[in-house]
């Protein structure tokens, strides 16, 4: 009976801890400019095309990496090859090996 009162209050204890860590991503809108990591930037090691948006921070460029489908995005084909394009993004943001990234819940990209 111990063991089951015991496993039952850890469970109930990560059950708390992962929704805290689900309450804490928060989507934030990103404005700056779209482009192929791999046409525009050409960042070694990128086997695929990544659609990356930078903006400005501090008075930096920072630069975040979308994780979506890649080249098979719609607003992809507008940047790659080497264009750039003015962008507002919407999503959840992580770091992952020292670089950005933002999982994009909405990408609207400017006409023209």
């Amino acid at each position: 009976m111990k063991t089951l009162v015991s496993s039952a209050l850890v469970l109930a204890v990560l059950l708390f801890l992962v929704a805290g860590v689900r309450a804490g991503d928060k989507e934030v809108t990103l404005k700056g400019e779209i482009l192929c990591a791999k046409c525009e930037l050409k960042e070694e090691g990128l086997k695929k095309c990544q659609t990356v948006i930078q903006v400005k921070e501090d008075g930096k460029l920072v630069t975040y990496y979308f994780k979506d489908k890649g080249s098979k995005e719609e607003y992809h084909e507008s940047v790659c090859g080497g264009g750039r394009k003015e962008a507002t993004v919407t999503g959840t943001v992580s770091v992952k090996n020292g670089k950005k990234w933002i999982t994009p819940s909405k990408v609207d990209v400017a006409k023209g």
